[in-house]
């Protein structure tokens, strides 16, 4: 399973900083960073992908009130994130 997020942020470096802080937080949610990309058109427009181990605990931890704390004092203005399975043949 994976999670694709997507944020739009104020202030890039700062939601990196913010973001990267987290990293552990991160895998002990679970979720492993395997991507991080902006877009050419819209710099403000992130997105990344972590490859999830439990999908309960990490559903629990984006919708836990510190995640949603994080995400303020990191300036993302907006944002959505869908949890994914591979697709086999």
């Amino acid at each position: 399973m994976h999670m694709l997020c997507r944020n739009r942020v104020s202030d890039y470096d700062r939601w990196l900083q913010v973001f990267t802080s987290h990293e552990r937080a991160h895998e002990e949610a679970g979720l492993i960073l395997e991507h991080l990309w902006r877009a050419s058109s819209d710099p403000a427009q992130v997105f990344f992908l972590f490859r999830v181990d439990d999908g309960d605990k990490a559903r629990r931890f984006v919708s836990a009130p510190e995640a949603v704390g994080a995400a303020a004092t990191a300036g993302v203005l907006d944002g959505e994130y869908h949890f994914l399975d591979t697709v086999e043949d």
